[in-house]
């Protein structure tokens, strides 16, 4: 029976140490070394904000953002935000945390997208079940396409309470951002007019200065706000973040972003956009 125990164990260390040959991730640091899960737990629990950059089909992004929400829960006071939900639902969104409406009811009244029962919900149900804040942080997207059809002037002839509902103006812009040039200079953008192409990272600005903006707005004090947002809207400590900086310069910022890679095992040095930075196996299955 002995011998049946221990060529047994064998057995499963020799198919554990296959497993890791296999890995669906690795998390490294912004100088492109390995770095651990108790590692970022240990710096976000510093942070006053952590921008969870994601890629928005991703289930690895999807995974690390509940687990890593479930047990920074044990250790600070959290508030969760989202790029994923609108701020003119944030009423619906406080009707269903309180009870006040069921799930049947939000997917009426509100505003979610495709994917949000299988990689959002989760993250909104645990805020529920714990009794956590939810911010609805994004910008109404009907804000943005008016951005882009007619620049940031397009929002002044906007009625005084749905200017509630974006960034208070005149918002800071600064065109020459890395991240914003790159946009203009996408190879789809080619057929587009010179206004257009102009206005396409304007309509992005108003989506990152909204989202900075009611980060703080809900960010409470001894509280960590963990935002989740698509990586480009963090990544190169730009987007929210830069916006972030020019409101509330003392504020500690913790940025994660994921990129998907053929050899998780292998940092490329271009990835290196954020703090922390989780390397996916490109053949990841996606959610949608």
């Amino acid at each position: 029976m002995k011998l049946f125990s221990t060529l047994f164990l064998s057995f499963l260390f020799i198919i554990n140490v296959q497993a890791q040959k296999k890995p669906a991730y690795k998390l490294y640091n912004a100088k492109g070394k390995k770095t651990s899960y108790k590692k970022l737990l240990k710096q976000a629990k510093k942070a006053d904000v952590v921008l969870f950059g994601e890629f928005h089909n991703n289930p690895i992004s999807h995974w690390l953002q509940y687990e890593f929400t479930k047990d920074m829960n044990e250790k600070r006071k959290l508030v969760l935000g989202f790029e994923m939900l609108e701020s003119d639902n944030q009423n619906e969104i406080n009707s269903y945390l309180e009870g006040k409406i069921n799930q049947k009811a939000l997917d009426t009244l509100a505003r979610l997208w495709g994917n949000y029962k299988t990689d959002y919900k989760p993250l909104v149900d645990f805020a529920k079940d714990n009794k956590l804040d939810v911010c609805a942080c994004n910008v109404p997207r009907r804000y943005a396409s008016m951005v882009f059809k007619g620049g940031f002037e397009a929002l002044d002839t906007l009625p005084n309470k749905e200017k509630d509902w974006i960034a208070p103006l005149p918002f800071p812009y600064d065109a020459t951002l890395a991240s914003y040039v790159a946009m203009t200079n996408m190879e789809h953008m080619n057929h587009m007019p010179e206004k257009m192409k102009q206005n396409m990272p304007k309509a992005q600005a108003i989506k990152d200065a909204t989202m900075a903006h009611f980060i703080l707005e809900n960010l409470k004090k001894r509280h960590l706000m963990i935002h989740y947002n698509g990586a480009y809207h963090s990544n190169d400590y730009e987007g929210i973040m830069w916006y972030l900086k020019k409101y509330r310069p003392e504020l500690k910022i913790l940025t994660i972003t994921t990129e998907s890679v053929s050899d998780v095992k292998k940092f490329n040095k271009e990835n290196a956009k954020a703090d922390f930075i989780i390397q996916v196996d490109e053949n990841m299955t996606s959610t949608y």
